[in-house]
């Protein structure tokens, strides 16, 4: 339960920064799938590469990659 609550809070946050960084303006709950969504990305992104999460601000840190990357990746597609 309280890994789920933490992955939660980690994809708000995750999701909120990667938006600062990329400009837009979500609401809480975009926010918190972008983080998660962009979590898995960046995790299995960062696999292929070799890079891996431990603890959590590397968690935070390959979090907001993969949402910047999604973000970038649906501007692309929808604009």
């Amino acid at each position: 339960m309280w890994s789920f609550i933490a992955a939660l809070i980690i994809g708000g946050v995750s999701g909120w920064l990667a938006g600062k960084i990329m400009g837009t303006s979500h609401s809480v709950i975009i926010n918190i799938i972008l983080g998660l969504v962009g979590g898995a990305l960046g995790g299995w992104l960062g696999g292929l590469i070799g890079i891996g999460a431990t603890g959590t601000i590397g968690s935070i840190i390959i979090s907001v990659a993969g949402a910047c990357l999604l973000i970038w990746i649906s501007r692309k597609i929808f604009k």
